[in-house]
């Protein structure tokens, strides 16, 4: 049992290392493609490299579970991601990236509700998690000040209660018993199926010749294979090994890697202010994993 669970934490950890480091492949995609393109491009890839690697279909699903898939894919791939890029055109990236940081709150309260046998907040939680968000403000601001935005803030709020209600989805899903890549792959399927109308919307277009350019095809396969494929299947585990508070405080060191990554590869210098934020928000998750007192 020990050892599920150490690895449930190792592929919770695996998922937002990998996470982290997105932003900078859309950052770099971002010259050439719309965020919207980006997102469906990466979940078509991710959507087949999951057929490849168990093509075997899912039996006796039934109305009531397809249903369950359908709303995973619906808040997971398509809600989620469509209004994070939504949120970020209206209000700063740092606001995003704080209100975001929510979403272990949202999905700790959902997760009361939903399951009868879902372990009881205690202060160890409330206080990793008030530990965690100033270290994550003081990561996202740096110095700079803080501008709120009506429309933007809800906009990044609604995201985070959205992954949230998808933790909660792939928790009921992950007692139906199917093979987590199978289950993740039907959930790629319906993401994919509610993202598409959005092509329109945006007024996306089918450039093929953008692919030819290395540093695009390698960065979209990243985020096909690795941000996609890989971390929804092993997020998907760790929510079914640990639990869905359990595993979505670790969404707490998404902007830790980010800064971490800049560092490392962007040689970007990391500021005082960037590295109390690093410590308060790695305590915050320790301390949130601890058990009540």
């Amino acid at each position: 049992m020990e050892s599920e669970s150490a690895k449930g934490h190792l592929t919770a950890l695996l998922t937002v290392v990998i996470w982290g480091t997105t932003f900078i492949s859309t950052k770099v995609l971002l010259n050439d493609f719309l965020p919207v393109e980006i997102l469906i491009v990466r979940f078509v890839i991710g959507f087949g490299a999951l057929w490849l690697a168990c093509p075997h279909p899912l039996k006796n699903t039934g109305t009531r579970r397809e249903l369950t898939f359908a709303a995973a894919g619906l808040c997971g791939i398509c809600l989620y991601y469509l209004l994070e890029n939504i949120a970020l055109t209206y209000t700063m990236a740092s606001n995003v990236g704080v209100i975001i940081s929510v979403a272990p709150f949202f999905t700790a309260l959902l997760s009361r509700i939903c399951f009868r046998n879902a372990r009881r907040l205690g202060i160890y939680f409330f206080a990793g998690f008030i530990a965690a968000m100033a270290g994550i403000i003081l990561i996202s601001f740096n110095g700079s000040s803080l501008r709120l935005d009506p429309t933007g803030d809800l906009l990044a709020l609604l995201a985070a209660f959205v992954w949230a209600c998808y933790s909660i989805l792939t928790k009921k899903i992950s007692s139906y018993g199917y093979p987590t890549i199978s289950s993740t792959r039907r959930i790629f399927f319906y993401g994919i199926l509610f993202m598409i109308p959005s092509l329109f919307f945006f007024d996306a277009k089918w450039d093929p010749p953008r692919f030819t350019d290395p540093v695009c095809l390698l960065n979209i396969i990243f985020l096909g294979l690795g941000a996609s494929a890989l971390c929804f299947v092993t997020w998907n585990f760790a929510v079914r090994v640990l639990d869905p508070v359990k595993t979505s405080v670790y969404i707490y060191l998404v902007p830790v890697v980010t800064v971490v990554s800049s560092v490392l590869i962007l040689h970007e210098p990391i500021t005082p202010s960037a590295a109390a934020g690093i410590a308060l928000t790695l305590g915050g998750l320790l301390l949130s994993q601890r058990r009540k007192i």
